[in-house]
Formats: structure tokens, C-alpha cells, sequence
């Protein structure tokens, strides 16, 4: 066996990258000090590693079984590199971790529900129209990278992943400010079935000026308050809050929100800046 044939194209070169093979169908050759993980690693029955020249052996199509997260699927080594540079790939180029379990199954400590429209596009190039927010997930742990652009151009996804993210990346430390929201409401509901937290928002220098006077007001009244700020004029405070809506109830809150009661000569100035969030916990 020639140590300088060529792969076959787009695929490692065999010589150099370990498979699980069935014992019986491959002939076991010396195997020395192989690259990657599979030097580490010691495969039981039925499965051993085998090198084997491209001449005799069907690299792309050995079969290979795995278990996701106790999931069990069986597909061939080509279909999990139908996608070069994802971890699927890189674990069987032996460029990535992976382990196996008891029966020599290519073990992935991942959940395994929804890995089969995962797998289900690597054979086909279908794209799966059901549980694909789950899916999504799935694509970008597994970096498949061809599978969530696909899935971000469905419109269930695209509002969601591309349209609303962008909204939010107009809005400085959203992220933060969200999580100090929820800390806050979680502070104030301490021996109490509700907790408030008052939200401004200034997306703009002129509403920043005019919310100094009654910012002064609720922290001499010591309540609660998280500053959302944007200098975006395209940014509706609306929309702002929709987006609060949504994230709060993804994480399992259940919360309403209403302007807060300013008084009328403070109301005409600044009704639409600040909002007051009521969380219920029991």
C-alpha cells in the first residue's frame, strides 16, 4: 500500500484518519500511533479501527453508528462530511473530541430529539419545516453553517434570528439591561406576589434631557429603574418593548407592562418614556 495515494476528493485522506468499520467486512492493519483521538482511544467489539487504501476500500461510504444523547442513528462517514469544517466532520478527521460508548457507537453528549432532521439534510439537502427554532439550535452547536443560513431565510426564523436581532443591536447593552430588569423584579419580590421595575427609555438626546427631572423623582422615591438608550431616530419604543415582551416571557416570567402615573404637568413631557413592569410570582 502506496503511503502517497490520493485521497479521494474533498475527503481526509484515509491513510492518516481512523473509521469505525464492522471487524468482519475490513481487514485490521498495523496502526502504530494514528493522529487525532483515535490514538487515544480503544474501540470494543464489534468495531475496531481500521486504515485501508482507498483502492479497496469505500471510504466515504463505511457505515457508522451513533448515539446522540441515547439517541441511536446509523449513516455512513461521506454523509456526516457532507458539510467540510462542522464538528460532525472534524470529530471522524479525527480533529475534534469525541468518545464512544460501550458498543463502539460514535457516543455525542447532546441532546438527541431533534438530530434527525439534522442528519436528515446532510443525506438529502432537505430543510425541515417542523420544530425549526429546535432544529436551528441544533445546526449551530453542529456548526453547519450552509443549514442555518437555509434556515434563517424561512420566514418562521427570519423575524425572529435576523430581523429582531438587528433591532436589537441598535440598542446598546440590551442584553445587560434585560438581565438587570429580571435581577431587579426577582429583588423587589422577596415576601410579595408582585415586584415593579420601571423602565426609560430615552432614544434620543432631546428625551434624555427631559427625563433627568423625573429619573431625580424615582430614585428620591427609591424605586427601581433600568435605562434602556438608543440614538437610532428609526428606533419605535414600541417596538422596544415588544421585544422586552417577548424575551421576558422566553424566559419563564410572567409580566405586564403600563405607562407609569406620572403626574399630568410631568406626564405631557415624557408619558412615552417610561413604562412600569409588574411581574406576578404566584
Amino acid at each position: 500500500m502506496s503511503s502517497t495515494q490520493a485521497p479521494p476528493r474533498g475527503l481526509p485522506n484515509p491513510l492518516t484518519v481512523g473509521a469505525l468499520v464492522p471487524v468482519p467486512s475490513v481487514p485490521l492493519l498495523p496502526l502504530g500511533s494514528p493522529p487525532g483521538f483515535w490514538r487515544s482511544l480503544s474501540f470494543p467489539p464489534p468495531f475496531a479501527l481500521a486504515l485501508c487504501s482507498p483502492r479497496l476500500w469505500n471510504w466515504a461510504s463505511t457505515v457508522v453508528e451513533l448515539n446522540v444523547g441515547g439517541h441511536l442513528f446509523t449513516t455512513t462517514v461521506g454523509t456526516l462530511h457532507r458539510v467540510p469544517g462542522s464538528k460532525l466532520a472534524a470529530m471522524l478527521s479525527g480533529l475534534g473530541p469525541a468518545c464512544v460508548d460501550a458498543a463502539g457507537r460514535l457516543f455525542i453528549d447532546r441532546p438527541g430529539t431533534h438530530f434527525g432532521p439534522v442528519l436528515d439534510y446532510l443525506r438529502s439537502g432537505h430543510v425541515p419545516t417542523q420544530h425549526m427554532p429546535e432544529v436551528y439550535r441544533e445546526a449551530q452547536f453542529y456548526e453547519l453553517q450552509p443549514l442555518v443560513q437555509l434556515l434563517e431565510d424561512t420566514p418562521q426564523l427570519f423575524g425572529e434570528h435576523v430581523s429582531r436581532k438587528q433591532f436589537m443591536l441598535q440598542v446598546p447593552n440590551y442584553g445587560e439591561n434585560l438581565e438587570l430588569l429580571l435581577r431587579l423584579a426577582r429583588a423587589e419580590a422577596v415576601g410579595k406576589r408582585h415586584s415593579s421595575v420601571v423602565v426609560c427609555l430615552t432614544l434620543s438626546e432631546q428625551v434624555a434631557v427631559r427625563c433627568i427631572e423625573p429619573l431625580g423623582t424615582l430614585e428620591a422615591q427609591k424605586m427601581p429603574v433600568v435605562k434602556f438608550e438608543s440614538c437610532n431616530p428609526d428606533i419605535c419604543g414600541h417596538d422596544l418593548l415588544h421585544c422586552l415582551d417577548l424575551d421576558i416571557q422566553a424566559r419563564g416570567y410572567q409580566a405586564s407592562h403600563r405607562q407609569y402615573p406620572f403626574e399630568r404637568a410631568a406626564k405631557a413631557k415624557v408619558e412615552e418614556c417610561f413604562h412600569v413592569f409588574t411581574f406576578t410570582w404566584w
